[in-house]
């Protein structure tokens, strides 16, 4: 399979529009971008793409990047910056398979598919299809597994992608407590992305702080939602993943910090 990082960033993205902060200059300077989380996997063998995550910054990204556009796509929660994008099937794509878990969140009252069916009733091209969580399903050739993860107040999923002996895993926006069944299916991933927002050292500043310490008193969420980079590290190290990287990035490490590993940015592509 062939792993296009689309988008790398957090709800704002880097450079985030208004903002002259150190990061967002020098990401400018440098020309680099991490836009709204979205990742395209390609099956070299049947020549289909999975997009795992819409982002609102479809269009630019599918143009910026060369790569196909989807044949099905999957959806890890119903915040903007994941979901948004589905509605650029609108004109540009047909009879597209759209995957999401069919548990009810008791925040919302509907499963993440019913959200999806209700959200983009008004598109033909798409078909949503419900999985219960941990259950096994194809999709562009692949198989797949939603797991869950810990992304409050809402349900979120990671993802497991295999085919021909590749093993992807995506953890989708979470903190560091991912469940016990969830850690052991990404167990041993040829490629890790996790989810980290930001370095440690800026817990301090959430009105929260920091959760789940490492055993020197490193946080390894910031606040309730996301994992710090620490941990992010931590996960892909506890999972023995192969190769990781750190997506769903924030502006708000420094220039230092936010440009060097294992911090990823948009358009890194990765063969498994």
């Amino acid at each position: 399979m062939e792993v296009t990082l689309l988008g790398t960033g957090d709800t704002t993205g880097t450079p985030t529009p208004g903002c002259d902060c150190d990061t967002c200059t020098a990401a400018r300077e440098r020309g680099v971008e991490r836009t709204r989380f979205s990742v395209h996997v390609r099956n070299e063998a049947t020549g289909e793409s999975l997009l795992v995550d819409a982002s609102p910054d479809f269009r630019q990204q599918f143009l910026r990047e060369g790569v196909a556009l989807p044949d099905e796509i999957l959806v890890t929660h119903i915040h903007f910056d994941h979901l948004d994008g589905v509605g650029n099937a609108y004109r540009l794509l047909s009879d597209v398979p759209v995957h999401a878990a069919n548990e009810t969140d008791p925040e919302t009252g509907e499963s993440v598919a019913e959200t999806v069916a209700r959200k983009y009733d008004y598109l033909d091209a798409v078909s949503v299809v419900g999985h219960a969580p941990h259950t096994r399903f194809e999709a562009c050739g692949f198989e797949v597994r939603l797991v869950p993860v810990v992304h409050p107040p809402l349900v979120c999923y990671g993802v497991v992608i295999e085919a021909e002996g590749a093993k992807l895993a995506i953890t989708g926006d979470t903190n560091f407590a991912v469940p016990a069944e969830s850690r052991e299916a990404m167990r041993g991933a040829d490629l890790l992305l996790a989810d980290g927002i930001v370095p440690a050292s800026l817990c301090e500043y959430h009105p929260l702080g920091g959760d789940h310490h490492d055993d020197e008193g490193v946080p390894r969420t910031f606040g309730t939602k996301h994992m710090t980079t620490e941990g992010a590290v931590a996960l892909a190290d506890e999972l023995d993943a192969e190769d990781y990287r750190v997506v769903h990035v924030s502006h708000f490490p420094s220039p230092d910090e936010a440009f060097g590993d294992p911090l990823a940015v948009d358009g890194e592509r990765y063969e498994l």
